[in-house]
């Protein structure tokens, strides 16, 4: 098994025409059978990496049976795409493209919640399940994925990329990695995606790497102490001034709460093996026994 995404997942792109919608297409086209196609309106007929493309969603889940989109639209349009990806049918979303309206993302986090729809994003770097699934930019053309028992929970996709390598070095394999972004306002919270991992048999030991800014990874922790599978967590943003955007939309201290510093306190009180620097990680997963 694994969370959100697995081998019964149906993958199209949302935008599968532009420069980014090829890109995914042919990282994900080369190793894994379940991306199925794309929509790119007016564009319907042609083929991308041998993948067939559609005027609309319903169109392509009617004849592609898809499950399962990656939205990479220019940002004026994701909430459109979102919503019309709940209508046609669409069960996980994920949302690439950044600078979406924090207003607009509340409006598509309620209507998939209401949907009952799983929305990943927006402004993140995706989700895969190696040898079984992959939504994003997470792929194995330039990352060391191979199946395991690790989950990684993360708002930022390029350290991920760095701990993937770490924790690969280290020898552990992955059941599902998941970024789920880093504005103010997200689709999947961390207590969501962690609960998830709680869940799931296949993950023996979730790794989480958080940032300064908002309640995210301390709400979690209601989840985490309910796990019996250990938890190793990294806070980035230990030297973040106060009051200035350190990079995310949402990574921003706005109080003592949280700060790295903080949030590392918290997380250590309530049993999770948190750490100060990213390479003590895979050295923390050497000393569990799971």
């Amino acid at each position: 098994m694994a969370i959100y995404i697995d081998k019964s997942s149906r993958v199209i792109i949302q935008g599968i025409t532009g420069r980014i919608g090829r890109i995914f297409a042919e990282r994900m086209a080369q190793h894994y059978p379940n991306f199925v196609g794309g929509v790119t309106p007016g564009k319907g007929g042609q083929e991308v990496f041998g993948k067939p493309v559609y005027d609309d969603v319903e169109t392509a889940v009617s004849a592609l049976n898809a499950n399962t989109s990656v939205i990479v639209v220019a940002a004026p349009f994701m909430k459109g795409a979102v919503f019309e990806a709940i209508d046609a049918g669409i069960k996980t979303i994920w949302c690439y493209t950044d600078r979406v309206p924090v207003h607009e993302t509340l409006e598509m986090v309620q209507y998939a919640k209401l949907s009952g729809v799983t929305l990943i994003g927006p402004n993140s770097a995706g989700i895969v399940s190696p040898g079984k699934a992959s939504a994003g930019e997470l792929n194995e053309n330039y990352l060391p994925l191979k199946e395991g028992s690790v989950g990684l929970l993360s708002k930022s996709g390029s350290l991920s990329y760095e701990v993937i390598n770490l924790i690969a070095d280290a020898g552990f394999g992955f059941s599902t990695i998941i970024c789920i972004g880093g504005d103010p306002v997200l689709g999947t919270s961390c207590c969501e995606a962690m609960a998830a991992f709680k869940n799931d048999p296949e993950t023996k030991a979730v790794v989480m790497l958080g940032e300064v800014g908002g309640t995210d990874e301390i709400d979690a922790i209601e989840i985490i102490r309910e796990m019996d599978k250990p938890v190793v967590a990294y806070i980035a943003g230990h030297c973040a001034p106060a009051k200035k955007k350190m990079g995310h939309a949402g990574a921003i201290v706005n109080g003592t709460a949280d700060t790295a510093d903080a949030k590392t306190a918290a997380l250590r009180a309530a049993g999770v093996h948190a750490v100060n620097a990213i390479d003590e990680i895979p050295q923390e997963l050497n000393k569990l026994d799971f």
